[in-house]
This record gives structure tokens, C-alpha cells and sequence, in this order.
């Protein structure tokens, strides 16, 4: 009895691996919508690709982008989105970059602001302890306000003390104050000077002083003449000011602060800003 001949199955592989071959291609669509979704890093990226490339076979020979060829299996096009999202990732790297490196720029200048700001206020921190310790040798420490900032070294003056009720002339028991007060002003003979007027906002109006900027203007004048009268200044390093009833130092509705509002500053420049 002859044999029977057995079936021929076709060949090739057997069914699993077609199952098996698809969920590998969905598995690697899947990790790369995950990759797709994170923060990407141009570097690692690349490498990415590469082995891909080398190892699976995914990319045609000789391609270096994501968007060059097709992906295999299913036919499906390869993940545009992603090289879309790749590129503009590197974009807005380049532009932060470009900030920071502006950033960079800025800031060698901001620390050079803030130098001579230091140096500024020690410089004046020096003047300030100079003056109070002379004027403690003459006596007139407690006739007279200091205090200093990154600018200046400022001298204040009660009003009460140099000038009668609504007038701009020095009093006379006044002088010898000023005049030990010229001679401290003398000896920072390349500094900027300010005198500066104040008064309350007690309104005056007479036939001599219209109104507070007027008066104010005046006593600030007054000083100013009395110190070049008894110094060797030159008349352009000192300046005159009449600043009225605009920058008071204490509350004008009680009888004390509008007697701290009446005076006289001195601002004394040091080096950094007397140019």
C-alpha cells in the first residue's frame, strides 16, 4: 500500500511570531510616544536615534533625522510630531542661551554699580567719623546732625539756631558756630557742597519773602555767602538751594517737628560723586 505523502505546510514562520512582531512595533511606538512627551535632550537624542538605527534597523542607512524614512511592519509613517517637537526644542535652547549670555553681560556692570556704591559709602562712613570728631574737639557736636550714605556726608542745622522767626539773615550769637563750621567745609575743598533751605508749611507772605521757597532760597544763600566769606572755596563747588516746605523730616502738626522742618542741610559730596 503506497504511503500517503504528507501535506506541504508553506514554510516560513510560525504563526506566534507574527503576533509576537506586532506587539514588538507597538511596543516601540508606545516607549516612543513616551520619548516624544519628555523634555528632550539634543545629545541623548541623537544617540538615540543612532542606535535605532544600528541595532533595529528602523532608520535607513545614512539617516540622521527622526523624519527621514518610514518606520517597518505596519507601513505606518514615522512620528512627524516629533521631529517637529525635536527641532523646536533645540530652538528655544538657543534662544535661552541667548538670554543668559545677555544676562551675563548685564551683570559685570550691575557688580561694578554696586562697587563703587560700597566703596562710596565707606569713603563718606570715613568723612562722617572725620567731621564728628573735630567737631567734638571745637565743641559743636551737639549744636548739629550727621549722617552719611553712599553720596554724601550731610550736616543738619536747626533753623532756630541760625535764623530769627521769618528771617534769612544769621544770627549773630549764631557766627561762631558757623564759622568753625566753614573751616570743617574748607578742608574738603575738592568735594561738592550742597546747602539746602527748609521751613515748615506755616505759610509766609511779607514785602521781602513771598512765600517758603522764597525764604528757604534765601537762608540757604546766606550760609553759602558767609562760608566763602570766611573760606578760600571756590564759589563753584558750593551750591545754594531753596527747598521750602517740600521735604520735611518730621510731622508739621505738632509745634516740634515743624521746629526739626526749619533748617539747614549741608551735604558734603566724596570723590565717587563729586564730578
Amino acid at each position: 500500500m503506497a504511503k500517503k505523502k504528507k501535506k506541504d505546510s508553506g514554510g516560513g514562520a510560525a504563526n506566534w511570531m507574527n503576533t509576537f512582531a506586532d506587539l514588538m512595533n507597538l511596543l516601540l511606538c508606545f516607549f516612543v510616544l513616551l520619548f516624544s512627551m519628555s523634555s528632550v535632550d539634543v545629545d541623548k537624542f541623537e544617540a538615540l536615534v543612532q542606535s535605532l538605527e544600528h541595532s533595529f534597523s528602523i532608520l535607513p542607512q545614512g539617516g540622521s533625522s527622526i523624519g527621514d524614512g518610514q518606520m517597518v511592519a505596519a507601513g505606518v509613517n514615522q512620528l512627524q510630531l516629533l521631529d517637529q517637537y525635536y527641532k523646536e526644542a533645540a530652538n528655544s535652547a538657543s534662544k535661552e542661551d541667548g538670554e543668559d549670555n545677555e544676562e551675563e553681560e548685564k551683570d559685570p556692570e550691575q557688580a561694578l554699580k554696586e562697587e563703587m556704591a560700597e566703596a562710596g559709602l565707606e569713603e563718606s562712613e570715613e568723612m562722617a567719623e572725620q567731621i564728628e570728631q573735630i567737631m567734638e574737639e571745637q565743641g559743636i557736636a551737639g549744636q548739629m546732625e550727621i549722617d552719611s550714605n553712599a553720596q554724601f556726608v550731610r550736616i543738619t542745622l536747626n533753623g532756630a539756631l541760625l535764623f530769627d522767626s521769618g528771617q534769612s539773615q544769621i544770627r549773630e550769637d549764631a557766627l561762631p558756630l558757623v564759622d568753625k563750621l566753614s573751616l570743617i567745609l574748607e578742608s574738603y575743598d575738592s568735594s561738592l557742597i550742597d546747602i539746602e533751605g527748609h521751613t515748615d508749611n506755616v505759610p509766609i507772605s511779607n514785602e521781602k519773602y513771598e512765600n517758603n521757597d522764597v525764604l528757604s532760597a534765601y537762608r540757604a544763600f546766606a550760609v553759602k555767602n558767609y562760608v566763602l566769606g570766611k573760606t578760600v572755596l571756590e564759589a563753584g563747588k558750593i551750591n545754594a538751594t531753596g527747598c521750602g516746605e517740600y521735604s520735611p523730616v518730621a510731622d508739621n502738626a505738632t509745634p516740634e517737628g515743624r521746629a526739626r522742618n526749619r533748617r539747614v542741610e549741608i551735604k558734603i559730596y566724596n570723590s565717587y560723586n563729586s564730578n
